[in-house]
């Protein structure tokens, strides 16, 4: 079966120029990144360039400044232009944020010949019924996530094309979001001159970049601890079974030890970066750090168990409501493999002895290493880039299933190529064209 996969990977690839990359734009609460990256021909994910810019316009996963966020977008794809000599169009955005909510729903839909099997049209038909459901006013269904399926009665099958049956019935993990949070993501985006292709939810891409094919059958919680939120999601048998977001993240913390301490914002931040830690031990008995004083004021002294006394409160809070999610999932149990801890805020010191103390389960830091070639791996070293190499492995996806469907951008300074523009087709309607019914009518504009 996994050879079969994997030869089917590489036909899939094969489809794709060689010299097709792909660009994942993580809008974050801290930061705004840009990745672009392509495969080699071992199939490795190489990536080309990277920006970074501040995110001034988000809170916690929500854009709250149009203006700040499109400035703060053009200065990490200009970063990534200059770094990687490509152009960038074409991006595949992460969308997260306390207004992400997820439900379990089972769907079906009765066919008419027992004599035709069952094809990927059947699938496609049962999955685009769950965009459909009847939810809250103002949010709307973004993703769609099969689990089993049933035929006829008969349950717990993966992938039911090829088989005869009558009744085709499957249980859904939906994922909803709020339609003038999206909204706004797209505005900004476009209004930064780049196009929209796909919008996937933070945790999906993470855990591509993440997680080992061992993790996902036999059971993984992954747990992206970003600047505003803390976003947990459940794999087991290859499926997601659960998904959650923790409105707190970095910046929660950051903000106690400004109140606890008594200092400027910045300096809490660099003492969290510098010196802190999720859990206290004995060698930071005794340890003080110093402070420059603002304007002729002395320098203030802080004791570094203080400090981590700050930080261990607030993420043990964090990890209590981590490991709450996990129980009402009802798969606690069924993690053989733990629970990964990967974004920016995973990066303090103990903090993956915290929360196996807590849970009792094995623990790791999660680093977007998982697909990436050798030659990558000291440009992405760090947890915080998670999201973006993951966004960049999903757009690999997103290709192979809709080849058709892919501008293949040039280099920045080969302006005599002629870039190739496919025009969508019908079947499959474009990001735009998607949450169009979404929106006023201003939204067709953009199409």
């Amino acid at each position: 079966l996994f050879v079969q996969k994997d030869k089917m990977m590489e036909e899939d690839l094969q489809k794709l120029p060689k010299n097709a990359y792909m660009v994942g734009l993580d809008i974050g609460t801290t930061k705004i990144s840009v990745m672009i990256g392509r495969k080699n021909e071992y199939d490795k994910l190489e990536i080309l360039g990277t920006g970074r810019a501040v995110s001034n316009g988000v809170s916690r996963g929500i854009v709250a400044n149009i203006d700040k966020t499109v400035e703060s977008i053009k200065e990490a794809v200009e970063e990534a232009k200059l770094k990687s000599g490509l152009e960038i169009e074409d991006v595949f955005i992460g969308i997260a944020g306390q207004h992400i909510k997820s439900l379990q729903h089972r769907g079906e839909i009765v066919r008419d010949n027992i004599e035709v099997e069952i094809d990927k049209e059947d699938i496609a038909k049962l999955k685009s019924n769950m965009f459909k459901l009847i939810t809250i006013p103002g949010e709307e269904v973004i993703h769609v996530i099969p689990q089993e399926y049933t035929v006829d009665g008969e349950d717990g099958i993966q992938d039911p094309k090829g088989m005869a049956g009558v009744k085709l019935e499957a249980n859904f993990h939906v994922i909803t979001a709020q339609v003038g949070a999206v909204r706004n993501i797209i505005r900004c985006v476009e209004k930064a001159g780049l196009k929209p292709k796909d919008l996937i939810l933070e945790p999906f891409a993470s855990a591509d970049a993440t997680l080992d094919a061992d993790e996902l059958r036999e059971g993984v919680a992954l747990v992206d601890i970003g600047g505003g939120t803390t976003d947990v999601a459940i794999f087991l048998d290859n499926i997601i079974r659960h998904t959650a977001v923790i409105p707190f993240g970095g910046n929660v913390i950051t903000k106690d030890i400004k109140v606890g301490l008594e200092i400027l914002e910045k300096q809490a931040e660099l003492l969290k970066i510098k010196f802190g830690s999720a859990m206290y031990t004995e060698d930071q008995e005794n340890v003080m750090v110093s402070i420059p004083g603002l304007r002729g004021r002395p320098p203030k002294e802080i004791a570094v168990k203080t400090l981590s006394e700050i930080i261990g409160a607030r993420y043990k809070e964090i990890v209590d409501l981590v490991y709450h999610q996990i129980k009402t999932s009802g798969y606690e149990n069924k993690l053989m493999t733990g629970i990964v801890l990967t974004g920016g805020g995973s990066q303090i010191r103990n903090l993956k002895q915290l929360v196996a103390y807590v849970t009792g389960k094995e623990t790791r830091i999660g680093l977007p290493n998982e697909h990436l070639g050798a030659e990558s791996f000291d440009k992405v070293v760090s947890p915080m880039y998670a999201t973006g190499v993951g966004l960049v492995l999903k757009g690999f996806e997103y290709a192979k299933q809709h080849p058709d469907k892919i501008s293949m951008p040039v280099k920045v300074e080969d302006e005599v190529e002629e870039r190739v523009d496919v025009e969508m087709t019908a079947e499959e309607p474009s990001l735009i064209d998607r949450i169009s019914g979404w929106f006023t009518e201003d939204a067709n504009k953009t199409n």
